[in-house]
């Protein structure tokens, strides 16, 4: 069973219903005991970084997460839920994040002839080594709502794009993987990251 982080911010059915079409199973909760006993964990998000942690400090969640990441559960963060996994966030200052990667969420530099919100699809540098890529080549293209990204640690970033500069838009290490874009509207390239990540295993690393 796939548990969905359910904390009042997030394009949750899109991503049940990818599962769903892939044959996996999912729930869409804030029960703590659901979250800890599932198989794999997703932390999707729409919304501002501050509101969300409030959100998610107001219902215990945050201890959760970290419950079910320590234990090896494979956990995949999605959009703004790839930025509350780190330690803060230019959007919301003094708001501190879940501090599983470190680093700071910062705002996508302007550049003429580029909008902010960057949104559409965009071409990715992915790492081959990071799971979640398994079966993919080159640069596939997937769909982007953002305007902050991660000024994460080159040592956990699986995913590049270039937009008004070299953006860092994944990252991953061990169980814990996290993307800026949204994979369940990503068209078949999303959903073999999503066939991929509901492939792991406990435990497996």
């Amino acid at each position: 069973m796939i548990a969905i982080i359910d904390y009042g911010a997030g394009n949750l059915k899109s991503v049940q219903k990818a599962f769903s079409y892939l044959g996996h199973e999912s729930v869409i909760t804030s029960d703590p005991g659901t979250i800890l006993s599932a198989s794999h964990v997703v932390l999707p998000g729409v919304g501002s970084f501050g509101e969300a942690m409030h959100k998610l400090n107001g219902a215990g969640l945050v201890p959760v997460i970290h419950k079910a990441i320590e234990a090896g559960t494979p956990f995949l963060g999605i959009c703004l839920g790839l930025q509350l996994l780190f330690e803060e966030s230019e959007e919301s200052p003094g708001e501190k994040g879940l501090c599983v990667f470190r680093g700071k969420v910062v705002k996508i530099p302007p550049k003429e002839g580029y909008k902010i919100p960057h949104m559409g699809w965009n071409s990715i540098e992915i790492n081959s080594e990071c799971p979640l890529f398994s079966g993919l080549s080159g640069e596939p293209y997937v769909y982007f709502v953002h305007s902050y990204y991660p000024d994460a640690d080159d040592a956990v970033v699986c995913a590049r794009t270039q937009y008004t500069d070299t953006l860092k838009v994944g990252a991953w290490r061990k169980n814990v993987f996290a993307v800026q874009f949204h994979p369940e509207k990503s068209s078949d390239v999303g959903l073999m990251m999503l066939k991929n990540f509901a492939g792991l295993k406990k435990g497996e690393f």
